[in-house]
């Protein structure tokens, strides 16, 4: 669905005004004004005369208001991804002229399942915004990336949570993601029929490995390790030759993988958890990229 095309008299479009369209945002977001007010530092009614004058605008109806709550209509949906673009470019727009320039270099340490996802969208806004920051990425296990950090050789890691030995590693930082993990294998396979059931997995250490373990033990379905790889790759190599089963997230079980539903008798894994942990005394160039790989991982929940 397109929003109409808007006119004035003298031929030229309205402009969007940011603050308008961050409040519009905060209530969609939300889902209330008054928990939007609070966010604004304005009152409800000041929201309600904001979002009027918007949808006046526009010539759409952006919420349905109900009694608890509001929620976006069709148009409201669409304005919401525009928002949300436009704030982000006023954003970059405004450090780039006003924010003190950073330069350094941040050391960065991620898992690769973790990092692939979210690494070249966050590279190229943080390059856009601190040219001057060089940004050194390591991939490896998330144990090796906090003994390195610990090490002082990494600012900032993602690891996942849930690793057998590093459940108080894992609290010393912020949950940036949460996410279902979920049997896997290749479309019209026969890997989940065999018998004991033949299964890729990581390497020692890695969550999904343990929790893949955990589960089929409890259950007592016989199974074999058939091939193990330090990298999310791989697994997926080997569910796609048609010759194991993975435990693997839920967003990378992409055809011709899909996901194994509860009837193929596999027992349910859970959800596991991505950490961003920052070493003590890092400086200003290395909380900003923290704050790019925090808002990347929000974009990925919507």
């Amino acid at each position: 669905m397109t929003l109409p095309t808007l006119s004035s008299q003298s031929g030229a479009l309205p402009l969007l005004d940011t603050d308008v369209l961050r409040t519009f945002v905060a209530i969609a977001e939300s889902g209330s004004f008054t928990r939007a007010a609070r966010q604004v530092f304005r009152t409800p009614s000041a929201l309600s005369m904001q979002i009027k004058r918007l949808e006046e605008t526009l010539g759409q109806p952006l919420f349905v208001r109900e009694a608890r709550q509001v929620r976006l209509t069709p148009e409201g949906e669409v304005l919401l991804g525009y928002g949300r673009r436009l704030l982000k470019l006023n954003e970059e727009a405004v450090t780039q002229f006003l924010a003190p320039s950073l330069e350094g270099t941040v050391r960065f340490g991620t898992p690769d399942d973790v990092g692939t996802r979210i690494l070249p969208g966050v590279l190229a806004q943080f390059a856009r915004s601190h040219p001057a920051v060089q940004v050194d990425v390591i991939m490896g296990r998330s144990a090796d990336m906090l003994q390195r950090m610990d090490a002082g050789e990494l600012d900032l890691v993602l690891v996942t949570a849930g690793n057998p030995g590093m459940e108080m590693e894992a609290t010393r930082g912020d949950v940036v993601h949460t996410e279902p993990l979920v049997w896997a294998c290749r479309e019209g396979g026969v890997a989940p029929r065999r018998s004991p059931l033949p299964v890729a997995l990581a390497s020692h250490g890695c969550v999904w490995r343990s929790a893949a373990l955990a589960a089929l033990d409890r259950a007592g379905l016989p199974y074999r390790i058939a091939y193990t790889s330090e990298h999310c790759a791989g697994q997926e190599a080997a569910m796609l030759a048609d010759l194991a089963v993975a435990p693997f997230p839920l967003s990378l079980v992409k055809p011709p993988l899909r996901k194994l539903e509860q009837d193929a008798g596999l027992p349910p894994l859970g959800d596991y958890q991505v950490v961003l942990i920052r070493r003590e005394g890092i400086g200003s160039a290395s909380e900003a990229l923290a704050g790019h790989v925090t808002d990347a991982f929000r974009d990925l929940r919507r």
